[in-house]
């Protein structure tokens, strides 16, 4: 299967888990928090960051984008040892304007150029205006995503294309 997603793919995407901010208390006085990311069939775990509603993780998970129209979805987790994980919230993120930036014309683009501005709304989780970003060869957008379904808590991540070697030959 694997084989399957990386012959059809248009690319790679490294999400980089930055931190999370003021995530929900589910235990006594703290939370234990992991985040699950979900692209299509893919999905991909933190690490559990114990005794922590400010955790900073600063991991990198990588998955193959092989739909530009599904979307990037993470769900955060509270770690608890002898019972079910409870719910801290989840997020999503539309990736059509990072792919359709990726996409577009890079030749000759001057380092830092922004190529999108993405604006909070009520039908995206993004919790202030977020750049995407030409620097370095390299398309990135970093991001703060309000949780949902939870009574507080943000994400910050950044993401990163990764060209694969038969994505480039179009």
């Amino acid at each position: 299967m694997a084989n399957h997603i990386i012959s059809n793919s248009m690319g790679a995407l490294r999400v980089r888990i930055k931190r999370g901010i003021d995530l929900a208390i589910r235990d006594v006085r703290s939370s234990d928090p992991y985040i699950i990311v979900v692209l299509g069939q893919q999905k991909l775990k933190t690490r559990t960051m114990m005794n922590s509603l400010f955790p900073v993780w600063n991991e990198d998970l990588t998955l193959c984008v092989t739909n530009p129209d599904e979307p990037l979805k993470l769900y955060v987790y509270d770690y608890d040892r002898f019972s079910s994980d409870d719910r801290m919230g989840e997020a999503e993120v539309d990736m059509r304007p990072f792919i359709k930036a990726v996409k577009s014309n890079l030749e000759g683009i001057e380092d830092g150029t922004v190529l999108t501005q993405v604006q909070p709304s009520r039908l995206n989780c993004i919790a202030e205006d977020s750049s995407i970003i030409f620097g370095d060869g390299e398309v990135t957008q970093n991001m703060f995503l309000r949780l949902r379904n939870v009574e507080c808590g943000e994400i910050e991540l950044e993401l990163k294309w990764i060209d694969l070697p038969s994505s480039r030959a179009v």
